[in-house]
């Protein structure tokens, strides 16, 4: 229902949040309580397994993901039937909870918080601490690969430094080029455009695909404003200071072309090794999504299409201080806003609401983008829309 897409589809906004990514409590060490007064976890009074030197992953799952065999790992299958289970399994080169084991499972879904399926708890061994346990080994493995091995603290640790000193340290040419390509593709002859011409502009990389609707809905909005920035620059005698670089999860070259020529900006070439680098990189978890480069080759905001949804060009150049500007500016405008409205898109009264008094982050249920601020929130369901997207009901004299 949509009224439950704006409780639910939360989203975070934040300009920057760059530190949050270097934060080890993400992987969730220390939030998994263990008793460790006997030597032994009450994990295993539910799974009767004696580990003696290997470490222990708990993989909870019905879909098939990359994993590198270096310990002892166990499925414990959400699958319909035993068919599928068996099907599944054969995939695995890691030991399983029988089908028929409903217990176990459903003890250790209580017990590690399941709520959502993969998920990949990693004990470690001999070590029952509630600050050794890794609660979100499937993001471990997806940033890290085997490099995560042996999955410790001190370990995660050593990644984590090692990944915030690359991202400050990075630059364009790090970023968008390979010993191969040293190059953009365009839609002008010459069609290839040096990286190298890009340094000191701002930089949004845009991670689409055709296949993906709400990318192709966002594409026209995004082209429009890379449009008014591009030309309120050029009012001001500069040259193209913001360049957009689109970055494809399309699955053939086909569609990608078709989806290209819909953009007014450049492209890495599809099936770019680049393509997955930047992926991981950015840690880019859904699309459509927008990443800002400042014209040093910093990450800016990787929350680039949420600032645009909710500020339009005036959200250029997405520094901190600009979206603080732009905040205190919309708190001076809500002032002069009704306190109440009816919308023609919902049946019940809504009340403007602020992150201060009950809002916050919220997936507009009229237009279906992100917001964040102020809104128009109904206090009985949950239905959430932008100020700008209320339709008033017009009650007449």
């Amino acid at each position: 229902m949509r009224q439950e897409a704006a409780v639910v589809k939360r989203v975070e906004v934040k300009s920057n949040g760059a530190d949050d990514a270097y934060d080890l409590r993400k992987y969730g060490f220390g939030e998994c309580e263990m008793d460790c007064g006997s030597g032994t976890s009450r994990l295993f009074s539910l799974w009767p397994l004696k580990i003696v030197t290997f470490s222990l992953s708990l993989w909870f799952s019905v879909k098939t993901e990359d994993w590198e065999e270096t310990g002892i790992s166990s499925l414990w299958s959400s699958d319909e039937d035993v068919n599928a289970f068996d099907d599944y399994r054969c995939s695995m080169p890691w030991l399983a909870v029988p089908f028929s084991d409903l217990e176990s499972k459903r003890a250790l879904s209580r017990k590690f918080d399941v709520e959502g399926i993969p998920f990949l708890i990693i004990l470690q061994p001999n070590n029952y601490r509630e600050d050794s346990i890794v609660v979100d080994g499937v993001d471990l493995i997806y940033r890290y690969g085997v490099q995560a091995y042996p999955f410790t603290k001190e370990r995660v640790e050593e990644l984590l430094e090692k990944e915030k000193d690359k991202h400050k340290n990075q630059t364009l040419r790090d970023l968008l080029t390979n010993h191969k390509r040293d190059f953009l593709i365009g839609h002008k002859i010459p069609k290839q455009v040096p990286v190298a011409s890009l340094i000191g502009k701002t930089i949004g990389l845009y991670f689409s695909a055709e296949w993906c609707s709400p990318g192709v809905e966002f594409t026209p909005k995004l082209a429009s404003i890379y449009r008014k920035i591009n030309q309120e620059s050029s009012l001001n005698g500069h040259h193209q200071d913001f360049q957009i670089v689109f970055v494809s999860s399309d699955h053939d070259q086909t569609s990608f072309d078709s989806y290209f020529r819909t953009m007014p900006w450049l492209a890495l070439p599809y099936g770019d090794p680049n393509i997955k680098t930047l992926t991981k990189y950015f840690d880019i978890r859904g699309i459509p999504s927008l990443v800002i480069l400042g014209p040093d080759g910093k990450t800016v905001t990787k929350q680039g299409r949420n600032l645009l949804n909710l500020y339009q060009e005036n959200a250029y150049p997405f520094t901190e201080a600009r979206v603080e500007f732009l905040e205190r500016q919309a708190d001076e405008a809500a002032k002069n806003l009704p306190k109440s409205e009816l919308h023609s898109g919902h049946g019940h009264r809504l009340t403007l609401v602020s992150e201060g008094n009950g809002g916050g982050p919220f997936i507009c249920c009229d237009c279906d983008e992100q917001g964040s601020g102020w809104a128009y929130q109904c206090i009985e369901c949950g239905y959430e829309v932008h100020t700008k997207c209320v339709r008033v009901v017009d009650n007449g004299p």
